[in-house]
């Protein structure tokens, strides 16, 4: 009897089974392959799918804003494919006027002029005259100074000097316009320093001017 009854029981566990798994077969079929719903997964992620309407509409946009913009050709309307043939017999007309070389040699040498080689520097000791050995600065400019009288008062010596269209009259010691000093004034000469270039230069003394 315990045989027989345990028999039944199993049997009966496994038509159970069978019928969950063909519930579940059933379902399977109907949602994913026959229906097309989306996999759970994709679904609680929040994703959108690649076959659902919006996939193309999104790549599109990732697409165009990747890079740079394409450059546009223009319109094959306007491209003009007429030949000129006056500008192909101008091309045509040129003539190579080289120095005889073969061009399409790489190895060939240049043809041989009659030029008479160099048979020395052109400018010996590269321009510098040997002679005359370095220049140095150049002298600076004459004092721009007229001594043309003095006076003497009490010992003290007063010069009366022509600057261009000015009268100055200066004892030792004192600059006339900013730009020469007067040393020591004689009674035939001056000596006068230019504070601009530090040189130190003797005047004469120059009648028929006062």
């Amino acid at each position: 009897m315990k045989t027989g009854l345990e028999n039944k029981r199993n049997v009966a566990i496994l038509a159970m089974l069978l019928v969950v798994m063909a519930g579940a077969l059933v379902y399977f079929v109907k949602t994913v392959l026959i229906g097309g719903g989306p996999p759970a997964a994709a679904v609680a992620s929040g994703e959108t799918p690649a076959n659902t309407p919006e996939a193309p509409e999104r790549r599109t946009v990732a697409a165009g804003t990747a890079g740079p913009a394409a450059q546009k050709l223009p319109s094959l309307q306007n491209l003009d494919p007429t030949l000129h043939p006056e500008l192909m017999a101008g091309a045509e007309s040129l003539e190579y006027t080289g120095d005889g070389r073969n061009i399409f040699s790489m190895s060939s040498a240049p043809a041989q002029r009659n030029i008479e080689p160099v048979k020395g520097p052109v400018r010996p000791n590269g321009g510098v005259n040997v002679a005359q050995g370095p220049q140095g600065p150049p002298p600076p400019p004459p004092i721009d100074l007229t001594f043309f009288g003095y006076e003497a008062v009490n010992g003290a010596r007063k010069a009366f000097l022509l600057h261009g269209a000015d009268v100055y009259i200066a004892r030792e010691g004192e600059v006339v316009d900013h730009h020469y000093k007067i040393l020591r004034i004689n009674p035939l000469s001056i000596e006068v320093t230019d504070l601009l270039y530090n040189n130190t230069q003797t005047l004469p003394l120059v009648q028929g001017l006062g």
